[in-house]
C-alpha cells in the first residue's frame, strides 16, 4: 500500500525523496492483494469458532421465534398506525378536525376584516390630517410670499423716491450755469492727509 508514496531503494532514491516528497503521511491500513503474508502469519490457518451441535438447534429456534415476535409487533404498529390515519381522515376525528379548521378559518377572515376596517379608519384620519397639515403649509407659504412681496415692493418704491430725490441735485443743460456758480462760491479743499483712524491730520490751505 506504501510501495507508491515511499522512494525505491538505489542510487537514485536521495534524488528522488528530494525532488518528490511525499504527498500524504505514512499510515497502517489493509494491505493490497499483492502482498506476501507477514512472516508472523505465513502458516496460520482461519479456523472458524467452534459451535457446540446441542446448542446450535436451539439458538437457531430461538432466533426463529424473535424474528417472528418482531415481525408481529412490526405489523401491528404499521396496521394501528393505518388506522390512526384513516380515522383522521375519513371518520369522525378527521370531521371534527376539518369543521375545527373551518371554525378557525372564519374566526381569522372575521378578525382580519375587523382589523382591516381599523387600519381603513386610520388610514383615512391619517389622510385627512395630513391634507389639513398640507393646506396649512401651504397658506403659511403663501402669506410669507406674499408678505416678502410687498417688502420688496416697498423697498423698490423708497429705492423710486430715493432716485427721485437725487435726480434733482443732477447736473443739467437747464441749471448747468447754477451749479457752477455755486461750485465757484463754495470751495472745498481735498488736499489732505488721514491717520489710522479716518480722522484729518494735516489739510493744505487753499491759495
Amino acid at each position: 500500500m506504501l510501495r507508491g508514496l515511499v522512494a525505491p531503494p538505489g542510487p537514485a532514491s536521495g534524488l528522488l525523496g528530494r525532488c518528490f516528497p511525499l504527498l500524504t503521511a505514512p499510515c497502517r491500513g489493509r494491505k493490497s492483494r499483492t502482498d506476501p503474508p507477514a512472516k508472523s502469519k505465513a502458516g496460520r490457518i482461519n479456523v472458524p469458532p467452534p459451535v457446540d451441535p446441542a446448542e446450535l438447534p436451539v439458538v437457531q429456534d430461538r432466533y426463529r421465534h424473535y424474528l417472528a415476535i418482531v415481525r408481529a409487533l412490526r405489523m401491528e404498529f404499521k396496521h394501528e398506525a393505518f388506522q390512526r390515519r384513516y380515522a383522521e381522515k375519513y371518520g369522525d376525528l378527521g370531521r371534527q378536525r376539518k369543521e375545527a379548521a373551518i371554525a378557525e378559518h372564519r374566526q381569522l377572515m372575521a378578525f382580519n376584516d375587523a382589523e382591516n376596517r381599523r387600519l381603513l379608519l386610520r388610514r383615512e384620519e391619517r389622510l385627512r390630517r395630513e391634507e389639513a397639515e398640507a393646506k396649512e403649509r401651504q397658506l403659511r407659504v403663501d402669506l410669507n410670499r406674499a408678505s416678502r412681496l410687498e417688502e420688496m415692493l416697498k423697498e423698490r418704491e423708497k429705492e423710486v423716491l430715493q432716485l427721485q430725490e437725487d435726480a434733482k441735485e443732477f447736473v443739467t443743460l437747464d441749471n448747468l450755469d447754477e451749479k457752477i456758480e455755486a461750485c465757484l462760491n463754495s470751495p472745498r479743499n481735498y488736499n489732505f492727509a488721514i491717520d489710522k483712524d479716518g480722522r484729518v491730520a494735516k489739510r493744505s490751505v487753499l491759495s
